[in-house]
């Protein structure tokens, strides 16, 4: 099964749900976001994935949040601010060949593999 794990290592989160992986015998690739960011095809796939809104993915208590992005704001709008911020992109993403889940907690993600 291709599996991968948009992941943040300096989140407990995102570590959980890794190790939670590992655990139950799966080899992720492991995709630093941080560093290689999602494109918006890539950000418009796994919301299809996850069968839910753009404002699912972002990270709404993160500080570098601007002011203007509320939930409130069209698909559009929160696709561009992912795309120019990968920090304010919800953590840990699993993604199959069908499906994604936010490992929030880490154990949501084990209905998808």
């Amino acid at each position: 099964m291709a599996l991968t794990i948009w992941h943040n290592p300096r989140c407990s989160k995102s570590r959980a749900t890794l190790a939670l992986l590992h655990e139950r015998g799966f080899d992720p690739q492991v995709r630093f976001y941080l560093d290689a960011a999602p494109s918006r095809a890539e950000l418009r796939a796994a919301l299809a994935k996850l069968g839910a809104p753009a404002a699912t993915l972002v990270r709404w208590g993160e500080k570098d949040r601007p002011e203007a992005l509320t939930k409130e704001a069209d698909e559009e709008e929160i696709l561009d601010a992912l795309t120019a911020n990968p920090r304010l992109i919800e953590r840990p993403l699993v993604i199959t060949e069908t499906a994604a889940r936010l490992g929030r907690p880490p154990e949501t993600v084990l209905d998808i593999l």
